[in-house]
C-alpha cells in the first residue's frame, strides 16, 4: 500500500537498513510495521521520533507490532504485495491505508492530520473485529472437519478432537507460494463446506428415511421433498424454503472458502511460528492416535473427513456396480415363464384388492403413546368384521424403506424384488419382471383398476403393475378439502372405487391396487368418519378440515406428532375395514399392508422397518391356504408373529394359491 514520500523529520531515526545494522533503538522502539508501495515490508516511525502532523498509532497497535517486530524482522525479499485477503484486511491494527491523495505532495500534510480510515480512528475495536473474524474463521473449519452426520452424535465430545486433516492442510499451504496458496485453499474451504452440506443431508435423510443421502440417486427426492411442502403446506411455504436452501449451501460454500483462505494468509504471515505450531499439533496427534487416548468415549485423534470422503466415494462405486447387477437380477424371474393358466387358480372367482396403508409401521402397534388407540382399533375392527363373516390373518413384513419413498415399499411387494433407492425402482419399472398384480391380468380371468388418490401426474407404472384403468386424484370426483398432503380422505376415495368400479354390474372378477394416503406425515389435519350416505363430493370434509389441527403445530412436536399420527392410522384402518363390512361380498378378498415405517420423531431412533400385513376373507379355503405361515388370526399380528422381508411375499402368495413356477433367467 503506498505511503507518503514527503521528507522524514530531521530529529526522526533512520529506517532499517540490514547492512548498517540496527538502527537508534530510542528512535526504533515505537516502529510499527506498514508495507510500501512496492510491497517491501518497511516500518514508519512513531511516538517520540515521529514527524509533525503524522497521524498516531493506536496504543495497542504499537505494542503489538513492537512486539512483533522483536521476535522476528521479515526480510525485504520474502515480503509480498498488499491485498484484500493478507495485510490490509487482515492485520489487526492495520493503520498504514493512505488513499491516492497522498501522491499530491501539496496535499499530503493536510490529509496526514486525518485518521487513515476506520482502523485508525477505533484502533481498539479493529483489533477486536480482526480477532472475532479469525476466530470466527477457525471455527467455522475446524467445526467443519469434526461435524458428524448423524443428528444423535451432535455432542461437545465431537468437537473436542484434533483433526489430522487441518494439520495435513496448514503444512501444505505452508509450503505454497502466495497466488498457488489462496487457490488452494479457495478450492480446500469450498470442498469442505460441500462436505458439510452433504453432512446436513444425511442428517435430514436419516431423520426421515433412515439412510444416508446417496450422491448418484437421491438428487431427484430433493424435488419431491419440494412437492411434499407445497402440498403440505402451500406453495409459498415450499418456494421459500427452496430459496432458503439454495442460500444456505451458496452461503455455506462461500464462508468455507474464505474462512479457509484468511487462515492460510495468517499462517503465512508467521511462517516460523506457524511451522512450530504444526510441529507440535502434528507429533500431538500422532500420539494420541498411536496411545488410542479418548475424551468421553471418542478418540481425541480424528481423520473424520478422510474417512468420510473415503466412505462416499465407496457408496458411489457400490451403487454404481449395484446398478449393473441388479438389472440381471430383475430379468430372473421365478414365475416370468408360468402360463396364463397356471396362475392363482385357487384365487378364481374372487374380487381380490391389495390395498396399502400409507406409513402403516409396527410403531402403530406397539409403540406405548400410539399402540393404544391402534390396538383398541384393530380389535374392534376385527370383531366387526367377524359378525359380517370376515375372517383375518396378520404377520409382518421388513419393508425396503423408512419414512417415505412409498412407492419402494409398494413396488418391492408387488414386484417380489428389494427395490430400496430410486435407480432400482427405474430399472423395475422398465423391465419385463412379472408383478403381483400383473399376474391377474396375464391370466385373462381379471380386471383390473388402480385407485391412486396420491397420484397429481402422469404415471406410467400402470404398464408395469398390468392395471387397465387407473384413478388418480383428478379423476374421482371429489370437490372437497385437502388434508395436507392427502389430496381427498379415505374413505370418499373407498367410496369412489365403489361407485366407479366395484360396485358395477361385470363379466369378470376385479383385481384392485388401491394406495390410501390419509395417514400420510404431518398428520394434520387429519379427516374423521362421516355416514357413508353424507359422503356426496366431498364437500362435507369442509368443516373438518376447518377445524383440525395445523401442519406447523404438530410437525414442530415429537408428541403431538405420534398421537397424530396414531389417531390417522386408526382412521385409515376404520375406513377400509367399514368399507368391506359394508360391500363386501363372499368372494371379496383383501390383501392390505403398510407400505413403511413413520418417520423417526414418530417411530423412534433406530426403529425396525417393519410393518403389518394382514389377509381378510369370507370364504375360509383362502385362509386355510396359508395355514402353515403360522400368522395371527386377526388384524393385530402377534409381536412374535413371522417377520419375512417384504420381497418374499410375491412368491409367497403366488405359491400358496396354486402357481407354478416356470422361471426365466437374466
Amino acid at each position: 500500500m503506498p505511503v507518503s514520500t514527503r521528507s522524514p523529520s530531521p530529529h526522526a531515526p533512520e529506517p532499517l537498513d540490514p547492512a548498517k545494522g540496527t538502527p537508534d533503538p530510542a528512535g526504533a522502539e515505537d516502529a510499527v510495521e506498514v508495507e510500501e508501495a512496492d510491497g517491501v515490508v518497511g516500518e514508519v516511525p512513531t511516538g517520540a521520533g515521529e514527524p509533525e502532523g503524522e497521524a498516531p498509532v493506536g496504543e495497542g497497535d504499537a505494542e503489538g507490532e513492537k512486539a512483533e517486530s522483536a521476535s522476528e524482522t521479515v526480510p525485504a525479499s520474502e515480503a509480498s504485495p498488499a491485498t484484500a485477503g493478507e495485510a490490509v484486511a487482515d492485520e489487526p491494527g492495520d493503520e498504514s491505508a493512505v488513499g491516492p491523495a497522498d501522491a499530491d505532495a501539496g496535499g499530503a500534510e493536510a490529509e496526514a492530520d486525518v485518521p487513515r480510515g476506520w482502523r485508525g480512528r477505533y484502533p481498539r475495536v479493529a483489533r477486536g473485529v480482526w480477532w472475532g473474524v479469525t476466530v470466527l474463521a477457525l471455527v467455522l473449519v475446524v467445526g467443519a472437519l469434526l461435524l458428524p452426520n448423524r443428528m444423535a452424535a451432535l455432542q461437545m465430545n465431537r468437537f473436542t478432537r484434533i483433526p489430522g486433516e487441518a494439520i495435513i492442510g496448514a503444512a501444505v499451504l505452508l509450503a505454497l507460494p502466495r497466488r498457488t496458496r489462496i487457490a488452494v485453499a479457495a478450492g480446500a474451504g469450498t470442498l469442505l463446506g460441500a462436505l458439510t452440506v452433504l453432512n446436513l443431508l444425511d442428517i435430514g435423510f436419516l431423520e426421515y428415511l433412515g439412510r444416508d443421502f446417496n450422491l448418484v440417486l437421491d438428487w431427484g427426492l430433493l424435488d419431491d421433498a419440494q412437492s411434499y411442502l407445497a402440498d403440505s403446506m402451500g406453495g409459498t411455504v415450499a418456494a421459500l424454503a427452496a430459496i432458503g436452501v439454495v442460500l444456505l449451501v451458496v452461503l455455506v460454500l462461500g464462508l468455507m472458502a474464505l474462512a479457509t483462505v484468511r487462515l492460510g494468509n495468517i499462517l503465512a504471515r508467521h511462517p516460523r511460528r506457524s511451522t512450530q505450531g504444526t510441529l507440535i499439533a502434528g507429533t500431538a496427534w500422532i500420539a494420541c492416535s498411536v496411545l488410542g487416548l479418548q475424551y468421553a468415549g471418542i478418540p481425541v485423534a480424528s481423520d473424520r473427513v478422510a474417512n468420510r470422503v473415503t466412505s462416499e466415494v465407496r457408496q458411489v462405486r457400490d451403487t454404481l456396480r449395484d446398478e449393473a447387477e441388479f438389472a440381471k437380477v430383475a430379468r430372473s424371474d421365478t414365475f416370468g415363464n408360468t402360463p396364463p393358466d397356471q396362475l392363482v387358480p385357487d384365487l378364481r372367482g374372487k374380487d381380490m384388492i391389495f390395498a396399502f396403508i400409507e406409513s402403516y409401521g409396527r410403531s402403530a402397534v406397539e409403540d406405548p403413546i400410539i399402540a393404544p388407540g391402534v390396538d383398541a382399533t384393530l380389535e374392534t375392527r376385527t370383531a366387526a368384521l367377524a359378525k359380517a363373516g370376515f375372517h383375518a390373518k396378520s404377520g409382518w413384513l421388513t419393508s425396503a424403506t423408512y419414512g417415505g419413498s412409498s412407492w419402494l415399499g409398494h413396488s418391492t411387494t408387488l414386484s417380489g424384488l428389494w427395490v430400496d433407492n430410486q435407480q432400482r425402482y427405474r430399472t423395475v419399472m422398465a423391465s419385463d419382471h412379472l408383478s403381483l398384480t400383473k399376474a391377474f391380468q396375464k391370466t385373462g380371468d381379471w380386471d383390473t383398476v388402480g385407485v391412486m388418490p396420491g397420484v397429481q401426474k402422469a404415471w406410467p407404472e400402470a404398464e408395469f403393475y398390468g392395471l387397465d384403468k387407473v384413478y388418480n386424484a383428478f379423476q374421482m370426483g371429489y370437490q372437497g378439502p385437502k388434508f395436507s398432503w392427502s389430496t381427498m380422505p379415505d374413505q370418499y376415495a373407498l367410496e369412489a372405487f365403489q361407485k366407479l368400479e366395484h360396485g358395477k354390474e361385470r363379466d369378470k372378477p376385479l383385481m384392485s391396487e388401491i394406495i390410501l394416503t390419509s395417514s400420510h406425515q404431518p398428520w394434520a389435519p387429519i379427516p374423521t368418519m362421516v355416514g357413508w350416505d353424507e359422503l356426496g363430493d366431498g364437500s362435507v370434509f369442509d368443516a373438518i378440515q376447518e377445524a383440525g389441527k395445523k401442519a406447523p403445530d404438530v410437525i414442530a412436536d415429537s408428541t403431538k406428532s405420534r398421537e397424530e399420527y396414531g389417531k390417522s392410522v386408526q382412521y385409515s384402518v376404520t375406513a377400509l375395514t367399514e368399507w368391506l363390512e359394508r360391500y363386501g361380498t363372499d368372494d371379496t378378498v383383501l390383501v392390505f399392508l403398510g407400505d413403511h415405517q413413520p418417520i423417526s420423531r414418530v417411530s423412534g431412533q433406530n426403529a425396525s422397518r417393519d410393518v403389518p400385513i394382514s389377509i381378510v376373507a369370507k370364504d375360509p379355503k383362502v385362509l386355510d391356504k396359508i395355514a402353515g405361515w403360522n400368522w395371527t388370526d386377526g388384524l393385530k399380528p402377534a409381536h412374535d408373529a413371522p417377520v419375512w422381508k417384504m420381497s418374499s411375499f410375491r412368491d409367497r402368495f403366488l405359491t400358496a394359491y396354486g402357481s407354478t413356477p416356470h422361471p426365466t433367467t437374466g
